[in-house]
C-alpha cells in the first residue's frame, strides 16, 4: 500500500510485537509500520475488527498502539526513536484507575 521513495536512510530499528522494523529517526510510528506493511495496528473492544491509521492527524484514533510499555497511543503523533518497542493493542488499553 505505501513505498519509500528512499531507503537508504533507514538508520534506526523499532520492534512490532517482537520483529524488527526499519525506519527512519523521527518518522511517525504509524508511517513506519505502514511503510513496512502493516495493516493491523489494534483491534476494537466490542467486536475485534482490525484496525489501522485513517486520518494521520490524531483525530480518529484508529492508530491505538502501546509504546514502551504505554497503552492507548497515537502512533501517528508518536516519533520514532531506535530501539522503540511497539505492541499491537488487543482489545481495550489498558487503564491504571486510582
Amino acid at each position: 500500500m505505501f513505498r519509500r521513495l528512499r531507503t537508504d536512510d533507514l538508520s534506526a530499528t523499532i520492534f512490532l510485537d517482537g520483529r524488527p522494523v526499519q525506519c527512519r529517526p523521527g518518522d511517525s510510528v504509524a508511517a513506519a509500520l505502514l511503510a513496512a506493511g502493516v495493516d493491523r495496528f489494534r483491534t476494537t473492544p466490542v467486536s475485534g475488527a482490525d484496525r489501522m491509521p485513517y486520518c494521520m492527524i490524531g483525530n480518529c484514533f484508529d492508530c491505538l498502539v502501546e509504546i514502551d510499555g504505554q497503552a492507548d497511543r497515537q502512533a501517528c503523533l508518536v516519533p520514532t526513536a531506535d530501539g522503540m518497542q511497539v505492541r499491537s493493542q488487543l482489545g481495550s488499553g489498558r487503564f491504571d484507575i486510582v
